[in-house]
């Protein structure tokens, strides 16, 4: 049986292909239309998932969505109401929409379907946190767990607690509309001038440089329960019927209007983006006990707050359960892939056998383009490259280059599904280099030089850098660096220069080590990464060091890199020194200029 699964019209949306129960391919619409975080329906997303199954015309079998309009939209009219003459500019801005797409789902699917040349056959909802639990227990190498989902809002749900067994899933509590960890959060990054629904991740990355000086004031604002259930002041938000995120009441608590967006970080964003980061960890960590009164010792975590890996990792150290499983695409495109497998096990009763790794593939589910396709458009344009036969002599080649100093990106294999790229849409560079983070946030990335970089590191090899005693093969875990590769730096006032901060070397890896010693860390294995793994352990060979940097093949404002054609552009639109495209390697200096006359940098939302 084909089941295609579709998320689409919120965040993120995409399309996952599931075949009795094998996740065949899954991608976000926003890697082919080039639109970040595109909403739309996912056409492109759908229609590549079904070349990819190499499905017939009336072989869909089933079409599943990943929420239930109508009661999603029955729970923002009862807000509307409730706020009365007050949101009604909120409300006519949010019907449009409704109105034109969202409400006439089943018609769109049909209709979209037809376009693509296949055929609807059987239409089925699960609800949006139906959708994120789905996602989370079904891939994981567990035959029961505890399974906890965090988000903003789906229809009505914010928070759930369900209890994942065999092939099913059952509902044990959840925390209602409005009060949601996620959208507490999103008000912080919001008032810290940050973009709601993509800069929660700069928020995160931002707290190290603060002090939680406002935590009491945000505790404030919230009842919160032993069990991690709070209930927030209303009074200080105005998503419900407003156009913002925060009140003037909150203005007033927190010291005065948002920051506005790109505007200078100061001391203030850097501690409230501490406090709310304290704040959230504690409530997760409550959340976390909780959930382990059901008797399970597996935990599975997805929603958008389980893409916050400082607090997945302080649920990891603190051994609450003795595994934890965090599904890669936690967010919305996440739910494509969930309401597929929810479809298969729970609506239709089929049997699940879990893998002892998980069913992701890690995560390794997008398109890929061979060498023979990579060569004809290199040879039709003349572009200068080097073929290099054989997997292990491009990772010698590989391993060379970044041994140089070189920044490389890598196009390799299947496109990543999620957000982070995990060494197929990679950028990579040596970690020892002091001067390696702020070259690549302005040189390369375009972006923040606060923001720090992941490190990918063997498996094999992790406990010898980091204070990692378990796999984090989907960058979805933040560990301390290990004591005895940490440099001291001495105690001095702390101003608002963030520059400053990231010149400074903590640590013998200093491109990947963040302000509190921290880093966001990729676990590589043979299983589930083989290229790149053997990239890095041909590095480990050259140099002595198991790590690189990995940060995600594109551009501030531009989503991952899909095809050659966009990682050719983005290599040549920026400071890179080589690009791979899986056996041919381009060096910078052999490329004719690109003709481009503008300031391409312009034509991207700077998000």
């Amino acid at each position: 049986m084909n089941i295609l699964g579709i998320s689409a019209y919120y965040h993120d949306s995409a399309a996952c292909l599931v075949r009795n129960g094998e996740i065949i391919a899954a991608a976000q619409e926003e890697r082919f239309t080039r639109k970040k975080h595109d909403a739309s329906f996912p056409r492109h997303a759908a229609a590549y998932c079904l070349r990819a199954g190499n499905i017939g015309p009336n072989d869909v079998h089933v079409v599943a969505f990943y929420e239930k309009p109508l009661t999603h939209f029955l729970r923002l009219l009862r807000s509307y109401f409730s706020m009365g003459p007050t949101a009604i500019r909120s409300f006519l801005a949010a019907m449009p929409p409704w109105l034109r797409h969202k409400l006439w789902i089943p018609l769109d699917i049909e209709r979209e379907l037809e376009a693509l040349g296949y055929r609807l056959n059987e239409l089925v909802f699960s609800e949006h946190h139906e959708s994120h639990a789905a996602s989370a227990f079904f891939p994981s190498p567990f035959s029961s767990a505890a399974v906890l989902c965090l988000d903003a809002v789906g229809e009505d749900a914010t928070t759930s607690l369900s209890l994942g067994r065999d092939h099913t899933l059952n509902l044990v509590k959840q925390l209602r509309f409005p009060h949601s960890l996620g959208l507490l959060y999103s008000a912080f990054t919001y008032y810290c001038g940050f973009k709601v629904n993509s800069g929660e991740y700069k928020l995160m990355g931002l707290a190290p440089y603060g002090e939680p000086t406002y935590t009491k004031q945000i505790y404030d604002l919230l009842d919160l329960r032993p069990d991690g259930t709070f209930r927030m002041d209303l009074s200080y938000f105005d998503f419900i019927g407003g156009l913002t995120m925060t009140s003037e009441k909150f203005h007033r608590a927190f010291g005065g209007p948002p920051r506005k967006a790109e505007s200078r970080i100061t001391r203030r964003e850097m501690d409230l983006a501490r406090s709310i980061q304290a704040v959230l960890e504690d409530i997760v960590l409550r959340l976390a006990r909780s959930a382990a009164m059901l008797g399970e010792k597996n935990l599975c975590l997805a929603g958008g707050v389980a893409l916050n890996c400082v607090a997945n990792g302080v649920v990891q150290r603190e051994k609450i359960f003795d595994n934890i499983w965090i599904q890669p695409a936690s967010g919305d495109a996440g739910g494509a892939l969930g309401t597929a497998l929810h479809a298969w096990h729970h609506i239709k009763g089929n049997a699940r056998t879990p893998k002892p790794n998980d069913s992701m593939q890690g995560s390794y589910l997008g398109p890929s383009f061979g060498d023979d396709e990579i060569r004809d458009y290199l040879d039709k344009h003349g572009y200068p490259y080097t073929f290099v036969e054989g997997d292990e002599a491009r990772a010698e080649r590989i391993a060379q280059l970044v041994a140089e100093g070189k920044v490389v990106g890598l196009f390799l294999g299947r496109m990543e599904f999620g957000p982070r790229a995990l060494g197929h849409r990679s950028i990579i560079g040596d970690p020892r280099s002091p001067e390696m983070q702020r070259n690549m946030n302005l040189k390369i990335k375009y972006r923040e030089s606060f923001r720090p970089f992941a490190p990918s590191v063997l498996a094999e090899r992790a406990s010898e850098y980091f204070d990692l005693d378990c796999e984090s093969p989907y960058m979805l875990l933040v560990a301390p660096v290990r004591d005895q590769l940490r440099h001291p730096i001495a105690d001095k006032p702390r101003g608002d220069d963030l520059l400053e901060w990231v010149n400074e070397v903590r640590s013998e890896l200093p491109a990947i080590t963040h302000v509190d010693y921290s880093a966001r860390v990729q676990t590589l294995s043979t299983e589930r990464s083989p290229n790149f793994h053997m990239i890095v352990k041909k590095f480990s060979e050259l140099t002595g060091c198991g790590v690189m940097i990995n940060t995600s093949f594109n551009v501030r404002g531009e989503p991952i890199v899909c095809t050659p054609e966009q990682a050719y552009r983005c290599f040549m639109r920026c400071e890179m020194d080589a690009l791979v495209l899986e056996h041919a390697i381009l060096e910078k200096s052999a490329q004719p200029p690109m003709p481009d006359t503008e300031d391409w940098r312009k034509t991207y939302e700077l998000d």
